[in-house]
């Protein structure tokens, strides 16, 4: 994608995930219709879907040739990233969202032919957007973020994104390396949306993020934010992620992310 594209498109897409956002904060305190998904702890509102659907409509009808995927199903089936593809997630954090008012983000990762070239992940109440374009660095707000490797990180002194419930027995990871990797690392933190704690990566705040279930648009912004402050993002056995399915995730760091899948991640067969 040329260059001038590219800021092309940001702009438009900026513009887009700020008005989207500003939406959500006027109706933060109207009554919700909610429902649930794969299981009870599956949120979904009428919120998710109004937002997804006025991306997926304003896309196609400034950008035809453009497709979307999109957590609510309100865009395009896709069997493969040829072309320009919008990655989105509505509301990632919709548990917070429908409990804490806050503490959600609106995630847009925009890939050409596979390749990551622009990522928005805006935490909607705090009025705080993170956003990169490839090779441009990423930035808070209009703050550009360090580059990773201007810290020294070890896993001993690192904070890792950790959800509960995979330091319990579950069907995808062997309990015993998450109890051995809570212990090694400093501390352990789990926020709710993946999309932030990306964000958090990025920004340099927590190290290392663990987590045995995300799906392409949970992570196809952050993975692009990260990617461009020296951060990886892998699949949980060190291979490459597929953003057309879901995937076990280890985001990190560069200093401890091959220690973390080969030390302490031990999936199950199942």
């Amino acid at each position: 994608m040329r260059q001038a594209d590219r800021q092309a498109l940001y702009d438009q897409a900026k513009q887009w995930v700020l008005e989207a956002g500003e939406a959500i904060r006027t109706s933060i305190h109207k009554p919700l219709r909610i429902e649930t998904k794969s299981s009870p702890n599956d949120l979904v509102t009428e919120m998710d879907e109004q937002t997804e659907r006025f991306f997926a409509q304003h896309i196609h009808e400034t950008y035809p040739e453009h497709k979307v995927l999109g957590e609510e199903g309100l865009g395009d089936e896709l069997d493969d990233l040829t072309g320009t593809v919008w990655i989105v997630d509505p509301i990632d954090g919709t548990m917070n969202f429908v409990h804490q008012k806050q503490n959600f983000a609106i995630s847009v990762g925009i890939y050409q032919d596979g390749v990551g070239e622009i990522g928005f992940i805006y935490d909607v109440m705090a009025d705080v957007l993170f956003h990169a374009k490839r090779g441009e660095g990423a930035y808070k707000n209009d703050q550009p973020l360090p580059n990773l490797d201007e810290r020294d990180v070890q896993l001993e002194a690192a904070l890792i994104g950790l959800n509960n419930f995979w330091t319990t027995e579950n069907p995808r990871v062997e309990t015993k390396g998450i109890h051995a990797l809570v212990r090694k690392a400093r501390g352990t933190r789990s926020y709710g949306s993946a999309a932030l704690e990306f964000a958090y990566l990025a920004e340099g705040i927590m190290d290392g993020y663990v987590t045995m279930k995300l799906a392409p648009w949970d992570i196809a912004a952050g993975m692009i934010l990260l990617s461009e402050v020296g951060g990886i993002t892998t699949r949980a056995d060190g291979r490459t992620v597929n953003l057309l399915q879901n995937n076990s995730i280890i985001a990190a760091h560069p200093n401890i992310h091959e220690e973390l899948y080969r030390d302490y991640i031990i999936l199950k067969n199942t």
